[in-house]
């Protein structure tokens, strides 16, 4: 009657987790994917060929066509429509998948196997417990052993210093921040950044290894741009940037209790009534993107971990059961971006060299922490991507037009263009950027619905709508300021605030509330037998870190849950 004990929906930050952890409990996962997969001898050529159907082998993975398509470059890894990361099916002739957003903004994921965390930039710090804490149905010391595990599994550590995080921190300190020691953060201050990253190559100084060499071995290079897909290692399970594509899919694979479709987009949750359990579910309906053709498969049980946005997606297109809470609540993070350009003659007196170097190294490796305010980290990107979120993306509209008030620790707000962006560019090697995550307040009327009429191949499109609170943006202004002062303290000459769309969405969460949709196992409250191991069942935005490593540790406890519930 089954085809497996548990069927998991997605393969990315938690349904990665969720299947490894249900195989190595001895259960059989099938893992439903609607993207490719890259670096598997089953899809030689997976953006224009379709290859196998399934793969359930760790010998199938291979590093070298893993490492043919992850090429570092940020227009063809991060291109929206044409780049090896989008969200969209495999086939890159056809288009990506729709969704609905009728304000500025920009829904940065991706499709494959390793969802979004193949482009993420590998922060894994834990909740504020102040986020947690009184707030949640579940308190945070009950977290800590599955964030353990997780951190323990990728592994994270603490980010290695190079010329921009020694820079962030000189001015950190000068501003006023204590270094914080420990992993969890209970007051304010700075501290390398936890990253899921393997430790630094320790030949990487020795010039009897060249570069290339290096890149073909264990451990990171420190060369920078992780957003753009990283390739340093010896096999796909020793790659250096730990997504989950190459650190929780060889695992499940190990265990030989795990098979994995990519292409393969679930549609709907199949369920039926059962006298003692009454509505549960019982598999799912999926439609394969090469060929259109739906399938049909069914489990004991069945874990959604199809992102913020899918997962209420699928539920209202699976005709579930009414529930007000599903698909509200969205948190975003309410990003920023606040940049400081420094001249040579200061950055030789701190750094001892010309330049921020800001290619080189982590992505993100130092951060300042503020409970109940949010995050500044420093985040600087490849050319290209830098000069999009710094310069050319803004709520502000043109600095020209509408220039900073007086008083403001801001010398630019909003977009640059013609001969001054030209100027700032030349400065891309001495400039500093800094993301900021603020705490983003819970508000119902933020939301992920389904069009009643626009469809696709896959059915009604999602719609998402997001306005923060007034109180997130007094804290996201808070957050620029602080970033402004710390570049200001480290030297900066010009401080730019980007200003970003309120709709730049990178981490969304609480779509599908712990407490209001799932109850404390993560299972929906009604429907049996249905599982979120996702950001969307977080019950807020966890205070503003980076939410992958807390959606991880959920799903580790969640399928300890489902294996106790129904397989034990």
């Amino acid at each position: 009657m089954y085809d497996a004990d548990v069927i998991v929906i997605g393969s990315g930050g938690g349904g990665a987790v969720a299947a490894k952890e249900l195989a190595e409990a001895g259960l059989q996962v099938l893992v439903l994917e609607a993207g490719p997969w890259y670096g598997n001898k089953n899809w030689q050529n997976p953006n224009s060929e379709r290859g196998g159907e399934w793969s359930s082998s760790y010998n199938d993975l291979d590093v070298a066509l893993y490492k043919k398509l992850y090429n570092g470059y940020e227009n063809n890894m991060n291109d929206g429509v044409s780049g090896v990361f989008r969200f969209g099916p495999a086939d890159r002739r056809r288009t990506p998948w729709h969704r609905v957003m009728r304000q500025k903004g920009d829904i940065w994921q991706l499709s494959g196997v390793g969802g979004t965390t193949q482009h993420y930039w590998t922060q894994s710090p834990r909740a504020f417990p102040i986020a947690v804490d009184g707030i949640w149905p579940i308190s945070y010391k009950e977290l800590i052993p599955y964030y353990e595990k997780a951190e323990a599994t990728l592994p994270v550590q603490f980010s290695p210093t190079t010329p921009k995080e020694e820079l962030f921190y000189y001015g950190a300190k000068k501003a006023g921040w204590q270094l914080i020691p420990t992993l969890n953060v209970t007051t304010p201050g700075y501290r390398p950044n936890p990253n899921a990253i393997l430790p630094t190559n320790e030949h990487l100084m020795d010039p009897n290894y060249s570069l290339e060499q290096l890149s073909h071995m264990e451990g990171c290079t420190l060369k920078g741009n992780c957003v753009n897909g990283c390739s340093v290692g010896p096999s796909v399970d020793k790659i250096a940037k730990r997504s989950t594509l190459v650190s929780y899919i060889p695992l499940a694979l190990k265990t030989g209790n795990v098979a994995i479709r990519p292409n393969s987009f679930a549609i709907k949750i199949l369920t039926e009534q059962d006298p003692k359990e009454g509505l549960r579910a019982t598999g799912v309906q999926f439609r394969d993107t090469w060929t259109g053709e739906i399938g049909e498969l069914h489990a004991k049980t069945v874990v959604m971990a199809a992102g913020c946005i899918e997962s209420p997606r699928l539920w209202l297109n699976s005709g579930l059961p009414h529930n007000a809470w599903v698909g509200r609540g969205l948190t975003n993070h309410c990003f920023d971006w606040v940049s400081g350009v420094f001249d040579e003659k200061e950055l030789m007196k701190v750094l001892g060299m010309p330049s921020v170097y800001p290619y080189a190294g982590h992505t993100s490796g130092a951060r300042v922490d503020i409970p109940g305010t949010g995050i500044f980290q420093v985040s600087c990107l490849s050319p290209g991507l830098m000069s999009y979120l710094t310069y050319g993306f803004s709520e502000a509209g043109y600095n020209a037009l509408n220039p900073p008030e007086p008083g403001a620790p801001w010398d630019i707000r909003g977009r640059v263009v013609g001969p001054q962006l030209k100027e700032l560019m030349m400065n891309y090697t001495r400039t500093m950027t800094m993301l900021l995550l603020t705490d983003d307040e819970t508000l119902y009327h933020n939301r992920v619905e389904v069009d009643p009429l626009l469809k696709d191949e896959n059915g009604p499109i999602p719609v998402v709508y997001y306005t923060p609170s007034k109180k997130t943006l007094q804290r996201r202004d808070k957050l620029a300021r602080y970033a402004s002062e710390t570049l200001k303290q480290a030297g900066a000459k010009t401080i730019i605030r980007s200003d970003t769309p309120f709709s730049f969405m990178l981490h969304i969460e609480s779509t599908m509330r712990m407490g209001y949709v799932t109850d404390t196992n993560c299972e929906a409250m009604q429907v049996k037998r249905l599982f979120i191991a996702d950001n969307s069942v977080h019950f807020n935005g966890i205070g503003g870190p980076n939410p992958t490593l807390t959606t991880q540790a959920l799903a580790t406890r969640t399928a300890e849950k489902i294996f106790n519930q129904y397989f034990a």
